[in-house]
């Protein structure tokens, strides 16, 4: 019995061996080509700026930290916070929640109509919704911007039905750039959702209106709750993407209504300044972390609800 006790023990410990053997190279992979790159970033955080862009090895500092909140008057050395720094901030997670809001709004009532078509249509009108992956992320932004600008669709329509007299000024404002990152962004929030509604037994929805309950009742105790995870799904998706957003700022922006990934790239470029550019980034990854937490327990909650 204990031989056999024995061999069993063995050949699990042999198992677990051979799976960590069988995953070593790709574990390797991920640490060397994204793992390693966050600790040099890192690294540089905590490093004093160089003097033509680069940091100062082996020279410890807290400056790059420092910077990412306050400044100093370069007369009388004075403190006070970084208000661009602090603007870039505020921007960023204003237009992330914004288009997180905008993308549920129209995504939820989008996937609910895929759901409850038949089931020899949905495919097709997923097909459509995965569409715009197809295309490059500079090509849909260049297409918004033919959509918005002075001459684009949307001012020459307005223009010929008289609802203006003279076109709406969109482009580079915080405007385009919300437009921008709703148009893309979209897909991500409605696919979860719709993953979630797939699985939504519609005899509940049917039962709360045999019981006289309103439409928004219906919608806001039986469909909600019971779709919540693809809400958090499809939240996380759009909102972490939008945060850390480079191209449709910088065409829709004009490159003056900056956000975090606009502003680290000018940090690691013009700027010259790679700790306060690093210290953003890994600022940006914490608060990226944050919202991922928060999903995985907002998730493990729902899971434990519905078991109990």
């Amino acid at each position: 019995m204990a031989s056999a006790q024995e061999a069993a023990e063995a050949a699990a410990r042999s198992d677990v061996r051979n799976r960590w053997l069988l995953s070593a190279p790709a574990l390797l992979i991920i640490f060397f080509a994204a793992v390693g790159p966050l600790f040099i970033m890192l690294a540089y955080s905590f490093m004093a700026k160089g003097d033509y862009g680069d940091v100062k090895f082996g020279q410890f500092s807290l400056d790059g930290w420092f910077s990412v909140l306050f400044e100093r008057d370069i007369f009388d050395d004075t403190l006070s916070l970084a208000d661009a720094n602090l603007s870039v901030f505020w921007r960023s997670l204003k237009l992330s929640v914004m288009t997180t809001a905008v993308t549920l709004f129209l995504g939820f009532p989008t996937a609910y109509f895929i759901a409850t078509r038949p089931p020899e249509k949905r495919e097709t009108w997923l097909f459509l919704i995965t569409i715009p992956f197809w295309t490059n992320l500079l090509i849909r932004t260049f297409a918004m911007q033919e959509v918005i600008r002075n001459e684009g669709i949307l001012n020459s329509v307005l223009l010929a039905l008289g609802v203006i007299d003279r076109p709406i000024q969109i482009m580079f404002t915080d405007t385009a750039i919300l437009f921008g990152m709703v148009y893309v962004y979209l897909p991500l929030m409605v696919l979860p959702l719709y993953a979630a509604m797939d699985k939504l037994d519609f005899r509940l929805v049917e039962a709360g209106y045999d019981l006289y309950a309103t439409r928004f009742r219906v919608l806001w105790r039986i469909i909600i709750p019971l779709v919540k995870p693809g809400i958090i799904a499809g939240s996380i998706l759009v909102f972490v993407p939008s945060l850390g957003a480079y191209v449709i700022p910088r065409v829709l922006g004009g490159g003056k209504n900056m956000m975090l990934g606009n502003y680290i790239e000018l940090q690691f470029g013009q700027g010259r300044n790679w700790p306060l550019g690093a210290a953003i980034s890994i600022t940006l990854m914490a608060v990226v972390m944050v919202a991922l937490l928060f999903y995985v327990r907002s998730a493990t909650r729902g899971e434990a609800g519905r078991e109990g």
